[in-house]
């Protein structure tokens, strides 16, 4: 167990065979069973549910963005109301991403190796993040658990480019951890540091990554740009078995499909966050066991079975694919809510599954049945 002030991490279980295991986060807000699903709330919110709501279907945690909220409200006014949790109303543990996703995907960022210079997409003033400020915004904000600033490549960029990002991103590391620490020593609570592992398309790449911020006293590690990755589970793999085994690992930004809850336990992944299941909700897509389904399709105009046939989420229990179909069709916001009540429940609760099948041995045949249903039932 890796224990800092109110912060641990225990394995109670591993699946033979398998780099999956289950185990317990600790955080000065609460404990995260694991694996777990980490609910995107970007800005501060989960898109279109309240906390109450995020509460109810199950999700243990939260994740929201610096770099969103670096530029609004302004990490000050987080830390004034009294720090992420409270400041959104949410009573569990916190993540932040150093929002180095968002600030590479912008046309007109420029890079250095002392940081990051962009405009801001709201009101077009300039901006630069280093991997210090990035530590300052973090802990201003106040989450329990926070990202080291990377950078981001794509998955076209030669080897040359990616090699150079890496070791940007592990220079950048190391200045993470000094910031941190001296953030940290003015601080009487805990706020735990996760290096972000980088390396692109290339297996010896990422292994150097790995084995480079595995010399650094994080807290745990974030696997970074995997989604836009194709082989991802021999990716998980070389990672994993590189990093510590008694630190957290977290899949940031993980794939929109269900196949890659289960691909990232069995390789050794403890917690997943991604704005799919709320983006694709807003859109009509919503996930069912038999498959994902565009609720605006004319098919479901007289449907009035739940979305799901056996799932217990709010949605489900109370409302018909005719009833949403309607509310989508009347441009409803509610439309938005119900939906991604359901999204969201489905996904905290299939890796919920997930982590039961663990422990019990189960995981080979539900992953089977699973993916079977899901994508060979239509």
């Amino acid at each position: 167990m890796t224990s800092m002030k109110g912060f641990g991490f225990d394995i109670t279980h591993k699946l033979g065979g398998t780099l999956a295991r289950t185990g317990v986060i600790k955080t000065p807000h609460g404990e995260i069973k694991t694996p777990a699903f980490v609910a995107a709330g970007t800005k501060a919110a989960v898109k279109a549910l309240t906390m109450q709501q995020v509460t109810s279907l199950g999700a243990q945690s939260v994740l929201a963005n610096t770099y969103h909220l670096l530029l609004q409200p302004g990490v000050e006014l987080v830390r004034e109301a009294g720090g992420l949790a409270k400041f959104m109303g949410f009573d569990g543990p916190t993540f932040t991403d150093s929002g180095g996703f968002q600030i590479f995907s912008l046309p007109d960022v420029k890079l250095t190796d002392e940081g990051a210079t962009f405009r801001s997409h709201i009101d077009g003033h300039k901006v630069t993040m280093t991997p210090e400020s990035s530590m300052q915004a973090q802990w201003q904000v106040g989450a329990d658990i926070h990202m080291a600033f990377d950078e981001l490549v794509s998955t076209e960029m030669p080897k040359d480019r990616v090699i150079a990002a890496m070791n940007r991103t592990h220079q950048w590391a190391e200045r993470c951890m000094a910031e941190h620490g001296k953030l940290a020593a003015d601080s009487g609570d805990y706020q735990a540091l996760f290096g972000v592992v980088q390396g692109g398309r290339y297996l010896d790449l990422r292994a150097r990554s790995a084995d480079f911020l595995s010399s650094l006293p994080f807290d745990g590690f974030g696997i970074g740009g995997v989604f836009t990755v194709t082989g991802m589970d021999e990716l998980l793999t070389t990672v994993n078995q590189t990093l510590p085994e008694d630190k957290p690992r977290h899949l940031l930004g993980m794939g929109a499909e269900p196949v890659d809850l289960f691909v990232g336990v069995e390789n050794g992944v403890d917690t997943f966050d991604c704005v799919a299941p709320t983006r694709q909700a807003r859109n009509g897509a919503l996930y069912t066991h038999g498959g994902r389904i565009n609720i605006r399709n004319a098919g479901f105009t007289h449907d009035f079975s739940p979305i799901d046939s056996g799932c217990e989420c709010y949605t489900c229990q109370n409302f018909t694919r005719a009833y949403l179909q309607h509310l989508f069709k009347a441009n409803e916001i509610l439309a938005c809510t119900l939906a991604s009540i359901h999204n969201e429940y489905f996904v905290v609760h299939t890796v919920d599954q997930i982590r039961e099948s663990v422990d019990d041995g189960s995981f080979t045949d539900f992953k089977s049945k699973f993916i079977e249903r899901y994508y060979d039932s239509k």
